[in-house]
């Protein structure tokens, strides 16, 4: 499948696989915005999402060693979306503690590191049908903890 993308700033970095296999194409970045304690990871890029597909945005597994997570917890890109990527994170709160030392250990993002994972998959277009009544199922309405530990 072949997908276009932009370049809105010359020293972006057009996303790939690391490796065969792998799902997620990783997005570099190319500026960092702060703002209190989030950060927005710019990466230069525009991509036009055939309609019936949605790009997910998600954090790399190293972001355990940043202290940080993705504010949004999965970003969506929609079709019609023809803007930048951009990826917010936001500091742990543990990482804020008045003890600095556990602030010490972690090291966040730069610019050129590999920052999130962009993974662009098809989805159904849904159309909701209001009803009285749902048919009984095996877990009915058990909700959190509802199927054990």
């Amino acid at each position: 499948m072949n997908i276009k993308i932009k370049k809105l700033n010359k020293e972006a970095v057009i996303p790939s696989y690391a490796k065969p296999g792998d799902a997620g194409m990783d997005l570099t970045a190319i500026e960092a915005s702060w703002d209190g304690p989030e950060v927005t990871y710019h990466t230069g890029l525009a991509i036009e999402i055939p309609e019936g597909y949605v790009g997910l945005l998600f954090p790399r597994s190293s972001v355990y060693k940043t202290g940080q997570s993705l504010t949004n917890c999965v970003g969506v890109i929609d079709s019609g979306y023809r803007g930048e990527i951009m990826l917010k994170f936001r500091r742990s709160l543990h990482i804020l503690s008045p003890d600095q030392r556990l602030y010490q250990k972690y090291k966040e993002y730069n610019v050129g590191d590999r920052v999130g994972q962009l993974v662009i998959i098809p989805f159904p277009y849904i159309e909701l049908e209001e009803v009285e009544e749902l048919n009984d199922s095996l877990r009915g309405s058990g909700g959190y903890g509802s199927t054990g530990t």
